[in-house]
């Protein structure tokens, strides 16, 4: 008997909430809190008639470490799911720190403002550390370690599927598949086809960003970068077909570069259709894309925030939305000294997530490894103090959990490679 604090109700957050009331012998307890208090309120009178979870809700401003410290310890669940904006790990960590409660989330830390300048001076030393320039990184919240450890606590970061689940694919291979791997590519596909023009399958702030960002990937022993989408390949996608994919920065690779030994080139790709790439440049020439503030008759906007109020929103996506998804690795290294390649990968249909769950299948991919995830610590199978990436635990009951709960795996050891 488990008590969980979900916090976000947005697409990724109500799929985790769904697949957690599927299993309502270990979530027993769910209080869903988000800064818009309706949002939770007309979720969980959805799912209350289907579910022997028991559902409570509440508001809660995510930026403000006293508000998430005061409603866990109102709430005083056992497990803090953060499936809110990555600006706001930080601050929940604080809280489940303040509070005694582990955490977990789907997304590394970013900033908001980039631009603030005490983030800005630790941001420009770590560049020229870490050899890359993305935004978004491990590093603040590998800071946390020491604190979690020294309380008793687990983090769990990055459990969705992209970092989360591809990480637990290398896990995997390492533990069933290779003595030594050599390369990994991490190839994310969305062959879904939503009808706009142009529309953002996750947060348009945080994807806009990502895609935007120069590219980089991990090669033999240190970080290359290059300027962005300047790297394409194209690749024949089992049940979706042949796909442009651009090589992308990725906060996985940072973490498995530490925890796969003897990796010689990390990379990760990510599909793209001419029309998204078209807006997408359109949008960062006029400056629609900055996170600097614009005076505007008398008012200060952040474009890319005004952008975000006119795009569709992710979680409306889930009716209109045809086709599939296919995301996984492709391997390569020895086994018993013979050269092998080996791939493992999910395919998921847009139109089932939706009748299952009502969402599209970008959102189902996320939200229902992060209730995996949220299943191995409270069930102790996943538990050790300190803050962890997925590849670091045993890969095993967490793909067998995604296997039974919406994400089977396939898998071929005899894979087309990326050149």
């Amino acid at each position: 008997m488990s008590k969980v604090l979900v916090i976000g109700c947005g697409g990724v957050a109500s799929v985790a909430i769904h697949k957690c009331c599927q299993v309502s012998e270990v979530f027993t307890e769910l209080c869903i809190a988000s800064r818009t208090k309706s949002k939770c309120d007309k979720l969980a009178a959805q799912l209350a008639p289907k579910t022997a979870t028991k559902l409570t809700t509440a508001q809660v401003d995510a930026d403000d470490v006293q508000q998430v410290t005061s409603l866990i310890r109102a709430c005083k669940p056992d497990l803090v799911m953060n499936i809110a904006l990555p600006y706001q790990d930080l601050t929940i960590m604080d809280a489940c720190l303040a509070c005694g409660v582990d955490y977990m989330d789907t997304a590394n830390y970013e900033p908001e403002d980039t631009n603030d300048p005490a983030w800005r001076a630790v941001y420009e030393k770590r560049c020229k550390e870490a050899g890359f320039s993305a935004y978004f990184d491990y590093s603040w919240q590998w800071a946390y370690r020491e604190k979690f450890q020294a309380a008793g606590l687990t983090a769990l970061l990055g459990c969705g599927f992209d970092p989360g689940v591809t990480q637990a694919y290398c896990a995997h291979a390492l533990k069933h598949e290779f003595d030594t791997i050599d390369t990994i590519d991490i190839l994310d596909c969305n062959g879904g086809d939503h009808g706009y023009a142009f529309a953002t399958n996750f947060n348009p702030e945080v994807n806009l960003r990502e895609v935007s960002a120069p590219g980089s990937y991990w090669e033999d022993g240190h970080w290359v970068e290059v300027p962005p989408m300047s790297i394409k390949r194209e690749y024949d996608f089992d049940q979706v077909g042949q796909k442009d994919m651009y090589l992308l920065h990725h906060e996985e690779i940072e973490s498995l570069a530490l925890h796969i030994p003897k990796v010689r080139r990390i990379r990760f790709f990510m599909t793209f259709g001419q029309s998204y790439l078209d807006h997408m440049r359109c949008l960062e020439n006029v400056g629609m894309l900055s996170t600097s503030p614009v005076d505007f008759e008398g008012q200060q906007i952040v474009p890319i925030k005004f952008l975000k109020a006119l795009l569709p929103d992710p979680a409306s996506l889930g009716p209109r939305t045809r086709g599939k998804t296919n995301i996984g690795c492709i391997f390569t290294g020895k086994k018993a000294g013979q050269d092998k390649t080996y791939s493992i990968y999910n395919v998921c249909d847009h139109q089932e997530c939706y009748h299952e769950v009502g969402s599209q299948a970008v959102s189902y991919t996320t939200g229902v490894p992060a209730m995996c995830g949220a299943l191995m610590l409270l069930t102790g199978k996943w538990s050790k103090p300190g803050v962890y990436t997925v590849e670091e635990f045993d890969p095993d009951p967490f793909l067998a959990a995604l296997d039974q709960y919406g994400l089977p795996r396939s898998e071929c050891r005899t894979p087309a490679l990326v050149d």
